[in-house]
């Protein structure tokens, strides 16, 4: 069973204001009407995966607003023990240029939602309109995680993205603040990013990415034999030295009574081969590794 009991409300929402944004996780029989509310009386939401709004795109949106109003409401949800009234669940981008159109007042509906579920639709709305840059999604992916306790696959059937895809995503939070700072003003790729989020120094090789205008390839080939970051799970302080390596296979002949064999692979990884002779001998030594 999915963690979040989302899917239904939908189709009466739509009935009564029309076309609105792909917000499917609106749940519960409660009767929801679009009311003017007052610009005064709504705050932020601070967790609100968009954190960069275009001047440009605002301004666009402000005199649009000021020609024919806001024509999709926004969603909010009651707030309390804060300056404000109502909280934005989906719609700040409108709630801004109403702002800037001089508005007093804008179209809303008012839902009340639990935190998990305003975080969902928020991270829903963006994703779905592409407003997300991409170390807003990481982020809005990792708090999903965080702060509700969602699974990997639960993020996963919410957003309608594979698993690996949301990882692959999150590796961007691994990177310096500097870094990804490059990436949010579209100076550096997020697949270079990515790429370098397991260096040892992914500061300097952004620069010297975007100095060479070096490709994705180029720069996997560069952090192939280059240091991996401690974070990386490639990464390994030093290989076992050949002393630690014989005690250690001494020590498990000893307790097994079987010739051993321990193989370090790049990254920390390797085999621990043993050895036997005979049937007998073989079935001596699943007995004491069942043990």
């Amino acid at each position: 069973m999915s963690k979040f009991g989302l899917g239904r409300g939908l189709a009466d929402l739509k009935e009564e204001i029309g076309s609105i944004p792909d917000i499917s996780i609106l749940t519960g029989s409660e009767r929801v009407v679009v009311k003017q509310i007052p610009l005064v009386q709504i705050g932020a939401n601070p967790d609100q995966p968009r954190k960069t709004f275009s001047d440009e795109e605002l301004a666009d949106l402000a005199a649009s607003i000021k020609e024919k109003g806001v024509l999709q409401p926004i969603l909010l949800r009651a707030v309390t023990g804060k300056p404000y009234m109502y909280e934005i669940v989906a719609g700040e981008r409108r709630f801004r240029a109403s702002k800037m159109a001089g508005l007093n007042e804008i179209p809303a509906l008012v839902k009340s939602l639990t935190d998990e579920n305003a975080m969902e639709i928020a991270l829903i709305e963006n994703v779905q309109r592409e407003n997300l840059n991409p170390i807003e999604e990481a982020a809005a992916y990792k708090n999903l995680m965080e702060k509700c306790e969602y699974a990997l696959s639960d993020v996963s059937r919410l957003i309608g993205k594979s698993e690996s895809y949301i990882r692959n995503a999150m590796r961007l939070m691994d990177l310096p603040v500097e870094v990804k700072n490059m990436v949010e003003q579209g100076i550096l790729s997020a697949s270079h990013a990515r790429t370098i989020a397991v260096a040892e120094n992914p500061v300097a090789l952004a620069h010297e990415i975007i100095d060479k205008k070096m490709s994705v390839a180029e720069t996997e080939k560069k952090v192939k034999n280059s240091a991996r970051s401690t974070n990386s799970r490639a990464y390994v302080s030093k290989t076992i030295d050949a002393d630690t390596v014989r005690d250690i296979e001494n020590k498990i002949k000893y307790a097994l009574g079987v010739p051993v064999k321990l193989q370090e692979k790049r990254g920390g990884a390797g085999n621990i081969v043993l050895s036997f002779a005979t049937r007998v001998q073989m079935q001596e030594l699943i007995e004491k590794l069942i043990k």
